[in-house]
């Protein structure tokens, strides 16, 4: 699951992101409502916790603008702004749901959940890269119909790359992305995962190739 955290307090965006992370999620941080707008722009999304208060505006007008641009992406409001008045307004103007804080972090993650469970059907399941398939839904992978066997890191790095396919992405990204906090990880981890995905993806000839930048990340291209 792909979360974009759109928060500007740092002690919140902190503890959300790593309980977020202990559950397997990938957590994307705009602090301001230009810099969110720019990664909706590039990425999509499963869900957006949105506070209201930011240091651009009020939180809330995004909102309208997503729909309007037809993105059907759950939005979850995250605020301090708590009246019935103020939640009316949230719903009203198209967010799917509003949480006041303070809040337990077990409320947020079951309402995120149910928002999950509602029918989009204007959201694809899949991305796609040369003759590569990913279903983000049930996390398979196939190459010209035929199933690709990927262990779980390996799709999420996948995941990660074909998301900003010709982008690099950064190895604190696919770090984020890959290992939880509490996993023992050694300092050739991540380019372990990533050999041994490249070297798959080259045999099957799946039409994207994964190229390294020393020290700063990766990027997959989609080949001539």
């Amino acid at each position: 699951m792909r979360i974009l955290l759109i928060e500007d307090e740092p002690e919140m965006v902190s503890a959300l992101r790593a309980a977020l992370k202990r559950h397997d999620m990938v957590v994307d941080h705009a602090g301001s409502i230009v810099e969110a707008e720019g990664f909706v722009a590039a990425d999509s999304y499963d869900a957006i916790l949105l506070d209201r208060q930011l240091p651009d505006g009020d939180g809330l007008s995004l909102v309208p603008r997503l729909r309007s641009a037809k993105n059907t992406t759950p939005v979850l409001m995250l605020t301090a702004k708590g009246d019935t008045s103020d939640k009316v307004d949230g719903l009203d103007m198209g967010a799917d749901d509003y949480l006041a804080k303070p809040f337990a972090f077990e409320e947020l993650l079951a309402r995120l959940r149910a928002l999950l469970r509602r029918p989009a059907p204007l959201q694809s399941q899949f991305i796609r890269a040369g003759d590569l398939v990913l279903d983000v839904g049930h996390r398979e992978a196939a190459i010209r119909g035929e199933p690709l066997s990927l262990p779980r890191r390996e799709l999420l790095v996948l995941e990660a790359l074909m998301r900003r396919t010709g982008r690099m992405v950064q190895r604190e990204t696919l770090m984020e992305a890959v290992f939880g906090l509490d996993d023992e990880i050694q300092s050739n981890a991540l380019d372990t995962h990533v050999s041994r995905l490249r070297r798959k993806l080259a045999e099957a000839a799946s039409g994207v190739t994964i190229n390294g930048i020393r020290g700063v990340g990766y990027l997959l291209r989609e080949t001539p």
